[in-house]
């Protein structure tokens, strides 16, 4: 092998392995958390985990594909009204699954055509308008939503006739949605679709010009992202067990773009930090602070200045320095031949 090419595969094959370690290690501890944690503790963690898969759809449509949407929350609405009419009704909840994940991929390829026309800010504000037009739904259509009043006694699932109604029960029913859909990410990134959904992203005619079809991974990249969305809101409203319009303003979406952004986009692991940021971190600053909100908005801010590629890519940049910084290796003596 090329000494300049193994250097590079050996850096690759390190990551990968800390990557699973570290895989290996957060999975550990999420498992043993709920032991140590009161029911509000629990609650608070299963958010994070149900929240952590609509931001894994988001970074799938923006930090890999490129592809700016304000609309992830709409469909995070979408999957919890799809689970609440059904449940409350006496459908089971994989019924539930079904119906969110299909409708949101629909509709999210159908709001990815405008992505083929405009780009950047400009669809920013197409997924900004349906976002408000999903959220009007919500809230108007009393006949179908409960409108302002909501759809209220959500019943928890059963799992093979087992009522999860406990909230250490619930949470690992998320956390086993979240390692499906986050090895399904994984296959999905490293395969020839996400290679192509970079290509995309870095440079939409040079990847046209090498025979990558952009029409369909555009509009792969938000059917998949919106089906994910849906998927978070199946659980989440048995989470909460009661939903009305007012969690799935324009203010989800923009909570979820956060934490991809500062997790860091276009990383694996930024939507699980960035997921911590929005959901877990304000709640310890609450507890030590009644000026959290001041705290948290001005670590925000630092991190993204410090660090505009979110704590995923501060720390490559970190691990990338010091690997340069270290000195190179000495050269083999030569042998020579008499």
């Amino acid at each position: 092998m090329d000494a300049r090419v193994k250097p590079a595969h050996d850096d690759r094959m390190n990551r990968r392995v800390l990557g699973a370690l570290a895989g290996l290690i957060i999975m550990a501890a999420l498992i043993a958390a709920p032991f140590g944690l009161k029911p509000y503790g629990i609650y608070i963690l299963t958010l994070w985990a149900v929240t952590t898969i609509a931001a894994i759809g988001l970074n799938l449509t923006l930090g890999y594909a490129g592809q700016v949407s304000l609309a992830q929350g709409a469909f995070v609405g979408i999957g919890a009204y799809a689970a609440a009419l059904l449940t409350t009704h006496g459908w089971p909840l994989g019924s539930a699954y079904v119906v969110a994940a299909i409708a949101c991929f629909a509709i999210g390829w159908l709001l990815g055509y405008p992505a083929l026309r405009v780009q950047h800010h400009y669809l920013a504000f197409v997924t900004l308008a349906f976002a408000t037009l999903a959220y009007l739904v919500f809230r108007n259509e009393e006949w179908i939503t409960g409108g302002i009043y909501g759809i209220s006694n959500i019943p928890r699932p059963n799992l093979f006739g087992y009522l999860l109604r406990s909230p250490r029960d619930f949470y690992y029913f998320c956390l086993a949605n979240l390692a499906i859909v986050s090895l399904a990410a994984w296959w999905l990134i490293h395969s020839p679709w996400g290679r192509a959904f970079v290509a995309l992203r870095e440079n939409p005619l040079r990847a046209l010009s090498l025979g990558v079809d952009t029409r369909r991974y555009t509009l792969m990249a938000f059917a998949l992202g919106a089906g994910l969305g849906g998927i978070s809101g199946v659980l989440y409203a048995p989470l909460v067990q009661y939903i009305d319009p007012t969690p799935f303003s324009l203010l989800l979406s923009l909570n979820l773009l956060l934490m991809v952004i500062v997790g860091g986009s276009g990383y694996f692991f930024g939507p699980f930090v960035g997921a911590i940021i929005a959901v877990l971190l304000p709640e310890w600053l609450q507890a030590a602070s009644k000026y959290y909100l001041f705290y948290y908005a001005a670590f925000v801010m630092l991190l993204l200045i410090v660090s505009p590629s979110g704590i995923i890519g501060f720390f490559e940049k970190c691990f990338t320095a010091t690997r340069k910084a270290e000195p190179p290796p000495a050269p083999a003596p030569e042998v020579k031949v008499a």
